[in-house]
């Protein structure tokens, strides 16, 4: 009896949480890390040492610190940097790409260390917070419905069915969207699981070099463009669930877990923030204090991901893009809500927040820094402004 009361039972919409958080980051945002392994030329078995790396850096951190902080520490690996390798990686040969990571995971683990980039976001008013968790996330949000031009029927399944459970079954509301949508593509014959093909990955070590090209046109914007695009969503996103989970240990451990794994090809692991809303809402767990285990299963799965690393090409071409974004859709639908309620709550920081859930949203990009940066600049300034 005493090892259950310290043990409790972790609830199956915890576990899906989990599953969902990992499914949607993975499937979303993989293809553009392997396109970027290509332009820098690297081999099959190179490919694979990079999920290996990756996997292992997300899914060691994200267990570790979500069981020091019991707060959901939820990692992923930095999709813009991986955009910025694809597009301006060609030219450099992978020990000069290895070098840039060891540089920009160094600054990290230096902005962490001191604490700058913590003591600059406790700055940000709540207002300003919830709106630019609600700009990041409303793309999802819309994508949910414009998925329905193509499948229409599968997505609208899936969504009566989430909001039927919303009504008879809440905390099983996603995983019932979930079942809908593999049994509605498995029918279709759109699920393509004979397909996969299940292979270790081989770790594949590189020994780094710097240059000049490498240093300025990878490692200092990959270092600029993972603050600002991920970490600072992904701290946006902790405080908008009342999380205050210090981030300087967590920037440190991110910096450190890539500084040893940049040889093995882990370009960036840092806080994640859509997904991450995935593992901190009300369908993960009733009690925002057990949602530590949602972030724990989704580190588990990476490191099943990082061991079967060859394998994912063929897993993510098994799901069909329109069920992997209604997915993300459904699972984000209160989290949408909820940060819209808190951004507009205060009359007096209202029109603030509605600056920057706007840029935010807008998608803008200029200087190669994301709009969630530019939103908060907005925000903030229209705060100065407009507050008495």
């Amino acid at each position: 009896m005493q090892l259950r009361q310290r043990l409790p039972a972790t609830p199956v919409s915890t576990l899906v949480a989990g599953l969902i958080t990992t499914l949607v980051g993975v499937v979303s945002s993989a293809a553009i890390v392997f396109e970027a392994a290509r332009t820098l030329g690297a081999t099959p078995a190179e490919i694979s040492s990079w999920i290996f790396a990756l996997g292992i850096g997300i899914g060691v951190v994200s267990i570790a610190l979500s069981l020091r902080t019991r707060a959901p520490i939820v990692l992923a690996w930095s999709t813009p940097g991986a955009a910025l390798l694809a597009s301006s990686g060609h030219g450099l040969s992978m020990p000069e790409a290895v070098g840039a990571f060891l540089l920009a995971a160094a600054l990290s683990l230096l902005v962490g260390v001191t604490g700058l980039f913590e003591r600059a976001v406790n700055l940000i008013p709540p207002a300003i917070a919830a709106a630019l968790l609600g700009g990041v996330l409303l793309r999802f949000g819309l994508d949910l419905f414009t998925t329905m031009r193509e499948q229409f029927a599968l997505v609208a399944a899936m969504l009566a069915g989430y909001l039927l459970s919303k009504r008879f079954l809440p905390r099983y509301a996603v995983l019932v969207a979930l079942v809908i949508g593999v049994l509605g593509t498995a029918f279709a014959g759109s699920l393509r699981a004979g397909d996969i093909d299940l292979s270790l990955a081989t770790p594949v070590w590189t020994w780094p070099e710097l240059s000049v090209h490498s240093v300025v046109g990878i490692a200092i914007p990959l270092f600029v463009i993972t603050m600002t695009s991920q970490n600072l969503p992904g701290v946006v996103t902790l405080r908008a669930h009342g999380y205050t989970t210090p981030i300087s240990p967590v920037l440190s451990w991110t910096g450190a877990a890539n500084l040893l794994l940049a040889p093995l090809g882990c370009f960036g692991v840092n806080l994640a923030a859509i997904t991450a809303a995935l593992a901190m809402s009300e369908e993960a767990h009733s009690n925002p204090d057990q949602r530590y285990k949602a972030a724990i299963t989704s580190g588990a799965l990476y490191l099943l991901i990082a061991v079967f690393g060859a394998t994912l090409a063929s897993l993510i071409a098994a799901f069909p893009a329109a069920l992997i974004a209604a997915l993300a859709g459904i699972g984000l639908l209160d989290t949408i809500g909820g940060s819209l309620a808190k951004a507009t709550a205060d009359t007096g920081s209202r029109t603030a927040a509605l600056i920057a859930f706007l840029v935010t949203a807008s998608d803008i990009t200029a200087f190669g820094v994301a709009s969630v940066f530019w939103g908060l600049v907005a925000g903030i300034a229209a705060h100065l402004i407009t507050r008495r």
